[in-house]
């Protein structure tokens, strides 16, 4: 949809009932995929430091599918009832920017609910992941320390390095959009919305594009393979055979 908007420059079909359906899409996937990110962010300590909390299987649907299937359904309810059931002025809708304005009824009409959605399924789980992510380093490095361990650094790195690079994705995707988010809802400002409309909505476009790559490229040897194969495509090998008269 987006592409589709981006290639017409204005929104086609210009309806209430497409902008509201991408909007529920837009929203509904946005907030699944930062939920599911912290939910897995905390599992990550349940898997390395509480192994045991996995083997039952009553602990595996309450500590492991459960979270992720709470993460995936809630926002469908949640932004079916903000988004399309919500009452709505079809005045408000502008035909010629992003997603109709990105300017959800609920997100104007009661500025409570839209500073709770902002803080509550995305604020928080944001955090979620940057402080879950930086203590299971912490927590790695101080159990190998106390145990007097060697620390494989080459692996130490890579885990580092995976690690804070999803924290510092979500950090610099998300916490902008939050932030200039809920200061519109306390205090709305035209200059404001415009770099937030401009600029600032599309970074959690980042995340669909670099975070694929950021675990790839962290993966053991997977750089070698991928120079190796490009290397192979500019300079393909020349197969000399015989020639028959």
């Amino acid at each position: 949809m987006l592409i589709h908007f981006l290639n017409l420059g204005y929104i086609s079909p210009a309806s209430g009932i497409y902008c509201k359906f991408w909007m529920y899409v837009e929203f509904t996937l946005d907030s699944q995929s930062v939920l599911l990110a912290a939910t897995i962010s905390v599992q990550r300590h349940l898997l390395i430091f509480r192994q045991t909390a996995f083997r039952l299987r009553p602990q595996r649907y309450i500590y492991y599918y459960l979270p992720l299937l709470l993460s995936i359904i809630y926002p469908m309810i949640f932004y079916l009832a903000t988004v399309v059931f919500y009452p709505c002025d079809e005045s408000q809708w502008n035909f010629t920017l992003n997603m109709c304005g990105d300017t959800a009824c609920y997100l104007s009409g009661d500025l409570v609910l839209a500073a709770l959605d902002w803080i509550l399924n995305t604020g928080v789980p944001v955090c979620i992941i940057m402080l879950a992510n930086v203590t299971i380093i912490i927590r790695v490095l101080r159990q190998k320390a106390r145990r007097h361990q060697a620390l494989p650094w080459a692996k130490q790195r890579r885990m580092t390095l995976q690690l804070l690079g999803i924290s510092c994705l979500y950090l610099f995707t998300w916490l902008p959009t939050v932030v200039t988010n809920v200061m519109q809802h306390v205090q709305p400002s035209n200059g404001l919305y415009e770099i937030q409309e401009n600029y600032i909505s599309d970074l959690t476009y980042l995340i669909c594009f670099l975070l694929p790559w950021l675990c790839l490229g962290l993966v053991p040897d997977f750089s070698k393979w991928l120079w190796k194969n490009v290397h192979r495509l500019q300079h393909p090998t020349n197969i000399i055979g015989t020639t028959v008269l």
